[in-house]
């Protein structure tokens, strides 16, 4: 499972960074920064793979630009100096990632005004080398986690005066935990999670006056905890999970009254929970899960008046779940799974308050829903999903007040109740991922339920969609996606509140449906068996962002109609069987910002009024009414205001380098793509594209171009894909493409180019793979290892001089987005108000975070 990244308040940081002029950074700075860069990339090419991640560090800007840097002062500063380094995950399109030696990190500690560096998750190998970090005395927060650094934290990391925060998380260091930790006086944060670490935990760590957070799970450690822990009055979390503590720990931190936050899971932990738990007045969030504990549940816990969350699953707690637990004011959820603990039917619970959260997701339950969850009347949040649950759906869940279920990742089969959907209480129901079969119910009573959002892909629904489903005056959100639907498509109500529908990769036919709610935003139907045209109606979809008509069978002309849909952003029609020409109505489209028409039979020549493209002229980062997302992987993040909930949907797919690849909509707004390949399209390329200075990728192969590659396109400022493959180009390669700073692949193969492959600038420092320029007779360069010192019509390029003015630097970096498909991509919607749920601690296998960044949660 991917860990968050501990640097998350920086990433801000370097993205603001990305669009303000600065002045130079130091001189030996960038040299050093550069050298840095060579070394990635010498790795790179050694594996016959390549690396964009650095194509903004260049010798022709200043360091204080470059992505992933931070640099002091503001950009009207009259000295500037590198402060921050954030060099996360340096081989994002190699899986596995490379092994990296540490001795490449020996330029950045020349760099010693260094106060933030992060090195994360880039399989760094051999010993933290020790002399350089005696150089950055500056430090203040350092984060090397998913590494593979090996051997003992250097003694010169304890001498850093300023250092506040410390995370060498999941590397393969051993040894003890040095007694010099004691020095660092300012020490808030101590991450040493998921090493190798053993032995006892040295008393010196105990003297650390300003100590609050202290990380040490997932490593070897034991024996008997020192006396002095008692010295930790500011401590408040507390987690050494994943060790070998036995119940001498648990008794030891029991005089720790300040903690708000303990966690002992994973532990050798086999005692009965001991009578002075209840001496953890101030404990909010309590986690003893995975351990072999016994007996039963102490009473003394009752004086816990502040605990919200319970953590005790996976132990052998034996004995009944006592009723006194759902007295707690402030208990919100409750996780009890993987014991021997009963329930006793006959216990009554108190109904106010009571228990609103019960979550037992991935707790192994096998067979039918256990039916003391029936008692629950007042539960209403259930997750049982990632169970191994069978059967039908039970009939007693009508019977209760759910408005959240979730039993997405089972076995379930048969047909779902006829009175599902009528319930007046449901707002949330997520069944994806099961065996459920047969047609929806119908018989739902007009404008009664309350449902707001309803996931059912990946089932095997048959049959058409009830009209009286999509009449819900509170529906949202809608994926019926990944199923066997059919027959008539349902007529939308314009009036709903829908605005987020996915029918896709169903069995639908037909011609396009022309009814759709007012307020959609998202329009998914790809991956069906559509026919005909695009219908008019469309455009009454005044707040459409998000087209997809992708993979239909789609004829007729691009209707010029498509450009009264002022809002749209991504227009998706690929592989289907358009012709005609491009009207140019579309390039009138302001908002738009990513437009894929490859694989269909359009003719002519291309729009030559580009510059009304607005969005892909500026550089825009504005964020997107489409439904807000996170990566949470398959679980719900609730925070103590509202819940979101993760939903499994496609990405939008898109051709890169002849292979299709996913965007994850989460980041779609920072997307700038223009697609025509595929086609045949015919004439001269429009200098106008060149105007298009926002554009990420530029992809118009495998079509009848014919002339010249337009200088202009020397101004595309942020192109990074530029292909212009398999047509019938001539002349020579513009010398204008060396300004492009950002360009990382161009492909002019196929063509009948001639004359010298220019090599200054950004054109000999980006990929250099000959079939980029294959089968042009005429080209010769040292890309293509063909001298052009018998074609005297070949002149040389004008020497390249170090450029001072400002480039716009991109905004994110492509390569770490375009990663095979990314399937399972979450869009997270914003629910309802909820209280509490937010503080819970993160799961066993997770990574923590800085203490000034959120706890990371528990599923």
């Amino acid at each position: 499972m991917a860990r968050p990244c501990t640097l998350l308040p920086f990433c801000g940081l370097f993205f603001f960074f990305f669009f303000l002029p600065c002045l130079s950074c130091p001189e030996h700075q960038k040299q050093a920064l550069l050298q840095f860069k060579s070394s990635i990339l010498a790795i790179t090419s050694s594996l016959n793979s390549s690396n964009s991640l650095f194509q903004s560090w260049n010798s022709n800007s200043s360091c204080c630009r470059w992505d992933r840097v931070e640099c002091s002062g503001t950009p009207n500063s009259t000295s500037r100096t590198v402060i921050g380094l954030y060099l996360i995950r340096l081989f994002t399109d190699l899986s596995p990632q490379p092994p990296v030696p540490s001795t490449i990190l020996a330029p950045i500690f020349h760099i010693r005004s260094l106060e933030r560096l992060g090195i994360g998750d880039s399989n760094m190998q051999g010993e933290i080398p020790a002399v350089g970090f005696a150089n950055l005395s500056n430090l203040v927060d350092l984060d090397m986690p998913d590494n593979n650094f090996s051997g003992s934290i250097p003694s010169q990391l304890f001498h850093l005066p300023l250092l506040h925060s410390l995370n060498l998380d999941y590397n393969s260091l051993s040894g003890k935990v040095p007694e010099e930790i004691g020095n660092l006086s300012r020490l808030h944060a101590l991450y040493l999670s998921g090493n190798n670490f053993s032995g006892s935990i040295p008393p010196q760590l105990f003297h650390l006056p300003l100590l609050q957070y202290l990380i040490l799970d997932y490593n070897s450690l034991s024996g008997e905890v020192p006396e002095e822990i008692g010295n930790l009055s500011r401590l408040q979390r507390l987690s050494l999970s994943g060790n070998r503590f036995s119940d001498g720990m648990l008794l030891s931190v029991l005089s720790l009254k300040g903690l708000e936050f303990l966690d002992l899971s994973d532990n050798d932990l086999s005692m009965e929970i001991p009578t002075e738990i209840g001496n953890l007045t101030n404990i909010s969030t309590l986690a003893l899960s995975n351990n072999r504990l016994t007996g039963g549940i102490p009473s003394s816990m009752q004086k816990l008046s502040k605990l919200e969350k319970l953590f005790l699953q996976n132990n052998l707690l034996t004995g009944e779940i006592p009723s006194w637990l759902f007295d707690f004011k402030g208990l919100m959820s409750l996780h009890l799974g993987g014991n021997r603990l009963i329930w006793n039917n006959s216990v009554k619970i108190a109904p106010n308050p009571s228990l609103g959260l019960l979550s037992l997701k991935s707790c192994g339950l096998v067979g039918e829903i256990p039916k003391w969850i029936s008692t629950q009347t007042n539960l209403y949040f259930l997750d049982l999903s990632k169970n191994n649950l069978q059967g039908a759906f039970p009939q007693w869940f009508l019977e209760m007040r759910l408005e959240y279920l979730f039993l997405s990742s089972n076995e379930f089969t048969g047909s779902l109740p006829p009175g599902l959907f009528s319930r007046l209480e449901l707002t949330v129901l997520a069944l994806s991922r099961n065996n459920f079969s047969g047609e929806l119910p119908r018989s739902i009573k007009d404008d009664a339920t309350f449902l707001s959002i309803l996931a059912l892909s990946e089932n095997n629904f048959s049959g058409p969609i009830p009209q009286s489903l999509i009449k819900g005056p509170y529906l949202k959100l809608l994926d019926l996606s990944r199923n066997r639907f059919s027959g008539p498509f349902p007529v939308f109500y314009p009036e709903v509140e829908l605005a987020y529908i996915d029918f896709s990769s169903n069995d639908f036919s037909g011609e396009v449906p022309t009814t759709f709610p007012k307020k959609t935003i998202y329009l998914a139907l790809g991956g069906n068996k559509f026919s005909g045209g695009l219908p008019l109606n469309l455009t009454n979809l005044s707040k459409l962002e998000r087209l997809e008509l992708q993979d239909n069978n789609l004829t007729g002309e691009l209707p010029n109609f498509l450009s009264q849909i002022s809002t749209l952003q991504v227009l998706n029609l690929r592989n289907n069987s358009f012709q005609g020409l491009i009207p140019e109505s579309i390039f009138n489209l302001s908002n738009l910002r990513i437009l894929d028409v490859s694989s269909n039979n359009l003719t002519g020549e291309i729009p030559k009024e580009s510059r009304n493209l607005v969005g892909i002229v500026r550089a825009q980062n504005s964020p997107s009414s489409i439904l807000p997302t996170i990566d949470v992987g398959n679980s719900y993040n609730w925070s103590r205001e509202q819940v979101t909930i993760g939903l499994e949907i496609e990405d939008l797919i898109v051709n890169w380098k002849n292979s299709k690849q996913g965007i994850s909509s989460n980041n779609l707004n920072m997307y700038t793509l223009l697609d025509l390949s595929d086609n045949q399209l015919s004439g001269q390329i429009p200098a106008s594209l060149g105007a298009l200075k926002a554009l990420k990728l530029l992809n118009i192969s495998r079509n009848k171009l014919s002339g010249k590659i337009p200088t202009s396109f020397g101004d595309l400022e942020n192109i990074e894909s530029l292909d212009l493959s398999h047509n019938k180009l001539s002349g020579s390669i513009p010398q204008t493409l060396t300004k492009l700073q950002q360009l990382a692949i161009l492909d002019v193969s196929n063509n009948q180019l001639t004359g010298r492959i220019p090599d200054g600038g950004q054109m000999g420092t980006m990929v250099l793979d000959p079939n980029y320029y294959a089968n042009n007779s005429g080209l010769c360069g040292m890309q293509i290892q063909v001298s052009c010192d018998s074609c005297p019509e070949n002149e040389p390029p004008p020497p390249t001089k170090p450029q001072e003015h400002d480039f716009k630097e991109p905004w994110f970096l492509w390569e770490g987005v375009w990663i095979g498909y990314p399937v399972g991509l979450l869009l997270a919607i914003g629910i309802i108000f909820l209280t509490g749920y937010f503080t819970s601690p993160p799961p066993s296998n997770g990574r923590r975070h800085r203490p000034h960044r959120p706890i990371r949660r528990w599923n």
